[in-house]
């Protein structure tokens, strides 16, 4: 499979160590966009599905190195639509939002 382009775009609350929060992005893959505060650029050559996990994985555990009230994402796979969820902190795990 060819590369394919990955969009991540966050929306987070109350976080307290966004230096952290990004170092763990960038070592997983997930590039600041300069001027972008909190939006990211990578590659995936995988599955969708499997591309998809893997941001849920990549994220909350970026949101764990540091304190946060509430987080949002918004990612685009490539040409398919985009997709919106939001951390629930009961359950642990992302929960998809209508956009």
């Amino acid at each position: 499979m060819k590369p394919v382009e990955v969009i991540l775009i966050v929306s987070i609350a109350g976080l307290q160590d966004k230096q952290a929060f990004e170092v763990y992005l960038a070592d997983e893959g997930f590039m600041s966009v300069p001027h972008e505060p909190f939006t990211y650029i990578g590659t995936t050559t995988t599955q969708k599905i499997n591309t998809v996990l893997y941001i849920f994985d990549t994220v909350e555990q970026a949101i764990k190195k540091s304190d946060f009230q509430r987080c949002k994402i918004v990612f685009q796979i490539g040409e398919y639509a985009m997709e919106a969820y939001q951390y629930d902190k009961k359950q642990n795990k992302f929960i998809a939002v209508v956009i």
